[in-house]
Parts: C-alpha cells; sequence; structure tokens
C-alpha cells in the first residue's frame, strides 16, 4: 500500500535517537537528526540486526548486532560487515506528527 502513514509524534523520538515502528506489517526505522526526520528499514541486511536500535552518530547508526554501518538520510551502507544497503523512505511532519512513506 502506498502513501503516508502516521509513525510517531515528534516529541516520541528524541534528537540524536531512533526508534522502531510498523507501517503496514513493514518494521521501520525512523530517526530525529536535529529535528529532521529519516526513515529506513529496521533490518540489516548482514543478519537481521534491528537497526533502530542501534547507535546513532551523526547521520550514521550502527547495527547492534554485528556494528554494520548505514547512512539514515539515504539508507546507503558506509561499513561491513553489511555488503548493501536498505530502503529508505520519505517522511514529512505535519501537526507535530512524523509521517512515512512506503512507496
Amino acid at each position: 500500500m502506498t502513501g503516508f502513514r502516521r509513525v510517531a509524534s515528534i516529541d516520541d523520538i528524541a534528537p540524536g535517537k531512533g526508534i522502531v515502528v510498523e507501517v503496514d506489517g513493514k518494521q521501520i526505522a525512523v530517526f530525529n537528526i536535529q529535528g529532521l526526520f529519516y526513515a529506513i528499514d529496521n533490518t540489516c541486511p548482514h543478519r537481521g540486526g534491528p537497526l533502530g536500535e542501534g547507535s546513532l552518530r551523526g547521520t550514521t547508526v550502527n547495527c547492534p548486532w554485528h556494528g554494520a554501518q548505514f547512512d539514515v538520510t539515504n539508507g546507503q551502507v558506509l561499513g561491513p560487515p553489511a555488503l548493501a544497503g536498505v530502503t529508505s523512505y520519505t517522511t514529512k511532519v505535519e501537526e507535530g506528527s512524523v509521517w512515512v512513506a512506503l512507496s
């Protein structure tokens, strides 16, 4: 299904942190980078680690299982052991809510 889905209040995601949400049965990691919100697949392609639970430094999230690194702004892989990036999703903020589009 396409279109934007409300996933959180902006207050639910502290600056420099991420959360995991489910949108249409899909696990999405949503991050707050200095008031800008980014969304990527939650599942690391290396071994399935939960990226939304990883540590965030700037715009880079480290997978909590094996340390693979991803750019949360576009899903690009930045460091091994993952060899591929993850899907990134368009976000928007309206009336204090964070919205993610799966299309």
